[in-house]
Protein backbone atom coordinates (compact mmCIF):
# COMPACT_ATOMS: atom_id res chain seq x y z
CA UNK A 1 0.00 0.00 0.00
CA UNK A 2 2.83 2.37 0.86
CA UNK A 3 4.44 1.64 -2.51
CA UNK A 4 1.22 2.63 -4.30
CA UNK A 5 1.04 5.91 -2.39
CA UNK A 6 4.67 6.70 -3.26
CA UNK A 7 4.04 5.77 -6.90
CA UNK A 8 0.96 8.02 -6.99
CA UNK A 9 2.98 10.90 -5.53
CA UNK A 10 5.75 10.47 -8.10
CA UNK A 11 3.19 10.18 -10.91
CA UNK A 12 1.46 13.36 -9.79
CA UNK A 13 4.80 15.20 -9.62
CA UNK A 14 5.72 14.08 -13.16
CA UNK A 15 2.25 14.97 -14.45
CA UNK A 16 2.41 18.47 -12.96
CA UNK A 17 5.95 18.97 -14.25
CA UNK A 18 5.02 17.91 -17.78
CA UNK A 19 1.85 20.00 -17.80
CA UNK A 20 3.90 22.98 -16.64
CA UNK A 21 6.34 22.36 -19.49
CA UNK A 22 3.62 22.03 -22.15
CA UNK A 23 1.47 24.94 -20.99
CA UNK A 24 4.55 27.13 -20.48
CA UNK A 25 5.80 26.38 -24.02
CA UNK A 26 2.39 27.15 -25.54
CA UNK A 27 2.08 30.47 -23.70
CA UNK A 28 5.68 31.44 -24.47
CA UNK A 29 5.24 30.74 -28.20
CA UNK A 30 2.00 32.73 -28.22
CA UNK A 31 3.73 35.67 -26.53
CA UNK A 32 6.71 35.54 -28.91
CA UNK A 33 4.40 35.52 -31.96
CA UNK A 34 2.53 38.52 -30.52
CA UNK A 35 5.83 40.32 -30.00
CA UNK A 36 6.98 39.64 -33.57
CA UNK A 37 3.68 40.88 -35.03
CA UNK A 38 3.77 44.07 -32.97
CA UNK A 39 7.46 44.67 -33.78
CA UNK A 40 6.52 44.69 -37.47
CA UNK A 41 3.65 47.08 -36.77
CA UNK A 42 5.89 49.60 -34.95
CA UNK A 43 9.12 49.17 -36.92
CA UNK A 44 8.70 52.68 -38.36
CA UNK A 45 9.36 54.18 -34.90
CA UNK A 46 13.13 54.46 -34.58
CA UNK A 47 14.84 54.24 -31.20
CA UNK A 48 18.26 55.63 -30.31
CA UNK A 49 20.43 55.44 -27.21
CA UNK A 50 21.96 58.85 -27.96
CA UNK A 51 21.58 61.28 -25.08
CA UNK A 52 20.81 64.24 -27.31
CA UNK A 53 18.76 64.34 -30.48
CA UNK A 54 20.27 65.83 -33.64
CA UNK A 55 20.17 69.59 -34.15
CA UNK A 56 17.43 69.24 -36.79
CA UNK A 57 14.98 68.20 -34.04
CA UNK A 58 15.37 71.39 -32.00
CA UNK A 59 12.02 73.04 -31.56
CA UNK A 60 10.05 69.89 -32.41
CA UNK A 61 7.34 68.56 -30.11
CA UNK A 62 8.44 65.84 -27.71
CA UNK A 63 7.00 63.63 -24.98
CA UNK A 64 8.38 61.34 -22.31
CA UNK A 65 7.34 57.75 -23.12
CA UNK A 66 7.82 54.54 -21.20
CA UNK A 67 6.94 50.88 -21.28
CA UNK A 68 6.83 48.52 -18.36
CA UNK A 69 6.18 44.79 -18.02
CA UNK A 70 6.52 42.16 -15.29
CA UNK A 71 7.52 38.68 -16.47
CA UNK A 72 7.53 35.58 -14.31
CA UNK A 73 8.76 32.06 -14.93
CA UNK A 74 6.58 28.99 -15.07
CA UNK A 75 6.96 26.05 -12.71
CA UNK A 76 8.97 23.93 -15.15
CA UNK A 77 11.58 26.66 -15.67
CA UNK A 78 11.75 27.22 -11.93
CA UNK A 79 12.31 23.49 -11.42
CA UNK A 80 15.13 23.53 -14.00
CA UNK A 81 16.68 26.56 -12.33
CA UNK A 82 16.71 24.89 -8.92
CA UNK A 83 18.32 21.82 -10.52
CA UNK A 84 21.01 23.99 -12.16
CA UNK A 85 21.61 25.74 -8.84
CA UNK A 86 22.51 22.37 -7.36
CA UNK A 87 24.96 21.32 -10.05
CA UNK A 88 26.00 24.74 -11.33
CA UNK A 89 25.82 26.11 -14.83
CA UNK A 90 24.13 28.71 -16.92
CA UNK A 91 20.40 29.21 -16.37
CA UNK A 92 19.39 28.92 -20.04
CA UNK A 93 15.75 28.41 -19.12
CA UNK A 94 15.49 32.05 -17.96
CA UNK A 95 17.06 33.60 -21.08
CA UNK A 96 13.79 33.63 -23.11
CA UNK A 97 12.09 35.34 -20.16
CA UNK A 98 14.66 38.12 -20.19
CA UNK A 99 14.38 38.47 -23.97
CA UNK A 100 10.57 38.64 -23.79
CA UNK A 101 10.71 41.23 -21.01
CA UNK A 102 13.10 43.55 -22.83
CA UNK A 103 11.28 43.31 -26.14
CA UNK A 104 7.83 43.74 -24.56
CA UNK A 105 8.91 46.85 -22.63
CA UNK A 106 10.31 48.39 -25.83
CA UNK A 107 7.07 47.60 -27.66
CA UNK A 108 4.95 49.19 -24.96
CA UNK A 109 7.15 52.29 -25.11
CA UNK A 110 6.75 52.38 -28.91
CA UNK A 111 2.97 51.96 -28.58
CA UNK A 112 2.85 54.96 -26.27
CA UNK A 113 5.00 56.94 -28.73
CA UNK A 114 2.65 56.00 -31.58
CA UNK A 115 -0.32 57.30 -29.58
CA UNK A 116 1.48 60.66 -29.35
CA UNK A 117 2.17 60.63 -33.09
CA UNK A 118 5.93 60.33 -32.56
CA UNK A 119 8.25 58.52 -34.96
CA UNK A 120 11.60 58.73 -33.13
CA UNK A 121 12.63 58.02 -29.55
CA UNK A 122 15.94 59.30 -28.20
CA UNK A 123 17.84 58.66 -24.96
CA UNK A 124 16.30 55.19 -24.59
CA UNK A 125 17.23 53.57 -21.28
CA UNK A 126 16.37 50.27 -19.59
CA UNK A 127 15.87 49.42 -15.96
CA UNK A 128 15.26 45.98 -14.51
CA UNK A 129 14.11 45.10 -11.04
CA UNK A 130 14.31 41.67 -9.45
CA UNK A 131 10.96 41.09 -7.76
CA UNK A 132 11.57 37.68 -6.24
CA UNK A 133 13.18 38.69 -2.94
CA UNK A 134 10.03 37.61 -1.12
CA UNK A 135 10.22 34.21 -2.80
CA UNK A 136 13.91 33.65 -2.09
CA UNK A 137 13.18 31.49 0.94
CA UNK A 138 10.20 29.70 -0.62
CA UNK A 139 11.54 28.72 -4.04
CA UNK A 140 13.21 29.88 -7.20
CA UNK A 141 10.34 31.61 -9.02
CA UNK A 142 11.99 34.21 -11.22
CA UNK A 143 9.99 37.41 -11.45
CA UNK A 144 11.35 40.65 -12.87
CA UNK A 145 10.11 44.04 -14.02
CA UNK A 146 11.47 45.56 -17.21
CA UNK A 147 11.15 49.30 -17.71
CA UNK A 148 12.12 51.16 -20.89
CA UNK A 149 11.87 54.93 -21.23
CA UNK A 150 12.93 57.68 -23.57
CA UNK A 151 12.05 60.99 -25.21
CA UNK A 152 9.73 60.68 -28.21
CA UNK A 153 9.92 63.30 -30.95
CA UNK A 154 7.23 64.14 -33.44
CA UNK A 155 9.15 64.72 -36.65
CA UNK A 156 7.14 66.16 -39.54
CA UNK A 157 7.43 64.17 -42.75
Amino acid sequence: MEVLINLAGISLFILLLMSGFIIGKILEKRHFSSIVARELKYQHILIFANRRPPEMLKGQDFNMVNGSVVISSDYFKSFLASFYNLIGGRLKSFEPLLDRGRRESILRMKEQAAQCGANMIFNVRFETANLNNSYAKKGNMMCAEFFAYGTAFIVPK
